[in-house]
């Protein structure tokens, strides 16, 4: 997995209501990241809908939301064997 930010606009994904996050969120921003699964050039939302509508909703008067904090949940580019330290089988 991978924590980084994103274009709003890259993120798929179906609007619902935000509640209690807009409000939240503009003066906040995101505290927590969407979690996503990049689909080619293009992510699509696995979890976090109400505060991707917040940011949407929001980001006229809000540029910086226009980029949102994700955890790509679907790569593992930065894990590998090194990750696990020495990987010298010692049996």
């Amino acid at each position: 997995m991978i924590n980084t930010i994103v274009p709003l606009d890259e993120i798929d994904f179906e609007p619902c209501e935000p509640g209690s996050l807009l409000e939240s969120i503009a003066q906040r921003g995101i505290a927590i990241p969407v979690h996503v699964n990049r689909t080619g050039s293009r992510y699509a939302c696995v979890d976090g809908r109400k505060r991707l509508t917040a940011c949407l909703r929001l980001m006229e008067r809000e540029p910086r939301l226009k980029r949102v904090p994700v955890m790509i949940r679907n790569d593992f580019s930065k894990s590998g064997s090194g990750f696990w330290g020495n990987t010298q089988n010692r049996h």
